[in-house]
C-alpha cells in the first residue's frame, strides 16, 4: 500500500531513469544505516517454507523468485534488495570497462501496456568497481549471478577476450554466472547468438570459467546464456544445440523482445527492448519450447512478464526452475515478491506438489 499509494505517484512522475537511480541509491544508502535492513526484511521478508526451496548446480534456493539483470546494474544495492524477499539476484550486465551507454533519454514507461521500453546499452561502472561494490556485500543472504557482456567498441571477433576479462575479474564474488548475448541495445550483439560465433564464445567461457575454478579452488561456478525471444524455430533448434554441446549449465529466458504488436502507448514506436505484460506468455512460450528441446535436462530460469504468482507457476509448469521480474517490480512494488511466493504455495498445494521441484515441466507431463 506505501508503494502503490505514495511512492509510485511520486517515481511516475519522475523521469523514469532519474526514478530508478533514485531508488537504487536510496536502497543502497537505506542499508548502510543500523536497523533498516532488519526493517525492510519484516516489511517485506518473506516466509522460508520448504515447499518454495531448491538446490540447483549445488546452489541453495530459499525461494524461486530472482531479480532479472538491468535493476542493479553495478550491484550497488545488493544488501538492500537481499532483504526485499528475494530467492536470488542477477547484477549487471557489467563490461570489462565502464561504459555511458546510450544516449538519453533511453528509459520509457508504457503504463497502458504495463510495459517498459528501454534502450540503455549496457551503461556501466565496469568490472573493477563492480569488483568492489560485491566485496562490500560478501555476507549477502542471497545467491547472486553476475551478467557478463562485451563493450559497445569491441568487435564480435574479440568478443570473447571481454567475456573471459569479466570472468577473470568478477570470478570470485558471483555464485554464477550469465552469458548475455542478447540485449538488443548494443550494436550487433545478437549476432552471437548464432552459428560458429555462438560456439567459440561459449567454448572461451566455460574455458575460463574452468582456469578460474582451478586457481580459486571450491566449487565448480555454473555459467547459464541468456536468449531473446525473438527467435524462429529453426534458430531456436540450433541454437540449443550449440548450447548443449558447450556444457553450460543453463538457459535464461528471455531478454526483452524488439517487437511492439498490441502496443497502444505513445511511446511504443521508441527503439529498445521491451518488458512487461507483453511478453509473458511469448517468454513463457519459449521456455515450453526450451523444456522439450533439452528433454528438461538442462534448467531454466524463466523471465518475461511476471506480474502474479499464475504467471510465475505457468513459467515453472512450462519448465522452469526459477523465474526472475524487473517490470513488474516497477508496477507493482516490492511486496509483489512476497505475493508471489504465498501465490506459488497455493497454486502449489492445489495441484497436490509438495515442492517447487515437482512442478518443474509438470506441463509437459500433463500432455
Amino acid at each position: 500500500m506505501l508503494y502503490r499509494n505514495m511512492l509510485k505517484p511520486l517515481l511516475f512522475r519522475m523521469d523514469a531513469e532519474k526514478a530508478h537511480h533514485l531508488t537504487i541509491d536510496g536502497l543502497h544508502t537505506a542499508s548502510t544505516i543500523p536497523g533498516v535492513n532488519s526493517l525492510l526484511e519484516g516489511l517485506y521478508g518473506v516466509k522460508q517454507t520448504a515447499a518454495l526451496e531448491s538446490t540447483l548446480w549445488g546452489i541453495h534456493f530459499a525461494n524461486p523468485i530472482g531479480l532479472a539483470a538491468g535493476l542493479d546494474k553495478n550491484a550497488k544495492a545488493v544488501a538492500g534488495f537481499s532483504n526485499l524477499g528475494f530467492g536470488f539476484m542477477e547484477v549487471g550486465t557489467v563490461t570489462p570497462k565502464p561504459q555511458a551507454g546510450n544516449e538519453l533519454p533511453r528509459l520509457f514507461r508504457l503504463p497502458e501496456d504495463t510495459a517498459l521500453i528501454n534502450r540503455m546499452g549496457f551503461n556501466n561502472v565496469g568490472i573493477d568497481v563492480m569488483a568492489k561494490h560485491l566485496e562490500q556485500t560478501a555476507k549477502r543472504t542471497i545467491p547472486v549471478a553476475v551478467n557478463i557482456g562485451k563493450n559497445k567498441l569491441t568487435p564480435n571477433e574479440h568478443a570473447e577476450d571481454d567475456y573471459r576479462a569479466c570472468i577473470t575479474r568478477l570470478y570470485t564474488y558471483g555464485d554464477f554466472f550469465v552469458v548475455n548475448i542478447s540485449s538488443p541495445n548494443t550494436p550487433d550483439l545478437r549476432s552471437l547468438q548464432h552459428g560458429d560465433d555462438l560456439s567459440r564464445l561459449l567454448a572461451a567461457v566455460q574455458d575460463e570459467m574452468k582456469l578460474q575454478h582451478q586457481k580459486h579452488g571450491g566449487a565448480a561456478k555454473p555459467v547459464l546464456v541468456k536468449i531473446a525471444p525473438d527467435l524462429g524455430t529453426d534458430e531456436i533448434t540450433y541454437m540449443v544445440q550449440t548450447i548443449v554441446a558447450s556444457g553450460v549449465s543453463g538457459i535464461i529466458a528471455s531478454n526483452t523482445t524488439i517487437s511492439r504488436e498490441g502496443l497502444t502507448h505513445r511511446h511504443k514506436g521508441e527503439a529498445g527492448g521491451l518488458s512487461g505484460k507483453p511478453l509473458t506468455e511469448r517468454s513463457t512460450q519459449l521456455i515450453h519450447t526450451l523444456y522439450e528441446l533439452t528433454e528438461g535436462k538442462m534448467p531454466i530460469i524463466g523471465s518475461g512478464g511476471v506480474f502474479t504468482a499464475q504467471h510465475a507457476y505457468d513459467k515453472i509448469c512450462a519448465g522452469a526452475s526459477l523465474v526472475e521480474i524487473y517490470t513488474a517490480l516497477i508496477y507493482e512494488g516490492p511486496s509483489l515478491v512476497r505475493r508471489l511466493n504465498e501465490g506459488l504455495q497455493q497454486l502449489l498445494h492445489k495441484d497436490g506438489f509438495a515442492n517447487i521441484t515437482e512442478a518443474v515441466g509438470s506441463a509437459h507431463r500433463h500432455r
